[in-house]
């Protein structure tokens, strides 16, 4: 429905805070556009649309999280097998953490996550996992006690540093590195503070610090003290006196 025959388009139309002026006026109102419904559903594909969606992911994860105890994100690869030893340690981590006070907040997906949330719920703690909408991924797992999906990563992003203490980070791939970069840019440039990033297992980190060492900071890309920015270690009970320490518990 547009503007009724006989009617001169106006040369402005207010929608809400958005002016519009000459070619941009839109016909119709916004009240129109919401209550007839004969029209298509392309709406909510629009940007604006996606804005309100992405500010209820917002307000439902934080509602969802706001009171949780003090937390660590445990990150690692949805690809870990259930009878590997990366599994394993995932699940001991898990436990260790809710044992040390903590809940464990993962990705809610399957391998080490999983093993994560595992080792949370025997501990008889709190087991959260946030999601995301992939089309290749398996949804959240069986041990997540408070689970939340996102449509969008970076509110994900958001819920993973806002309610932890630190992070715990399990081999992985890209979604893995992506968090680690994400967290270690947040604690170099102060965006967060008293921030512990753990990585566990020498053996498969040692390639990427290797890399920093020697190539980003050798190159002057990165400082000397970056590298304190992060812990490797290939031992449950010293990762998680690490985070404990660095966040005064």
């Amino acid at each position: 429905m547009g503007i009724p025959e006989g009617i001169a388009k106006p040369e402005e139309q207010r929608l809400g805070p958005v002016l519009r002026r000459r070619d941009q006026v839109q016909p119709g109102t916004t009240d129109q556009r919401l209550l007839d419904t004969e029209g298509d559903s392309a709406w909510v594909h629009t940007d604006p649309w996606r804005v309100m969606r992405i500010q209820s992911e917002f307000v439902e994860g934080f509602g969802a999280l706001a009171e949780l105890p003090s937390a660590i994100s445990v990150f690692g690869s949805a690809r870990t097998k259930p009878d590997s030893p990366e599994y394993e340690a995932g699940v001991r981590l898990g436990r260790a953490l809710v044992e040390a006070g903590f809940a464990v907040i993962t990705g809610g997906g399957p391998g080490a996550m999983e093993a994560a949330n595992k080792g949370a719920r025997e501990a008889k703690g709190i087991s959260v996992g946030l999601g995301i909408e992939l089309p290749f991924e398996q949804g959240i797992n069986q041990h997540v006690d408070i689970g939340v999906n996102f449509r969008y990563f970076f509110v994900r992003k958001t819920m993973f540093v806002k309610y932890a203490q630190g992070f715990v980070v399990l081999p992985g791939g890209l979604g893995t590195l992506d968090e680690l970069f994400e967290a270690l840019t947040l604690v170099q440039t102060r965006k967060v503070t008293r921030f512990p990033i753990v990585l566990f297992g020498s053996a498969y980190w040692k390639g990427l610090v290797d890399w920093l060492k020697d190539s980003v900071v050798a190159g002057g890309k990165a400082s000397e003290h970056d590298l304190l920015l992060f812990h490797v270690t290939d031992d449950v009970e010293e990762a998680v006196s690490l985070v404990s320490k660095e966040v005064g518990r």
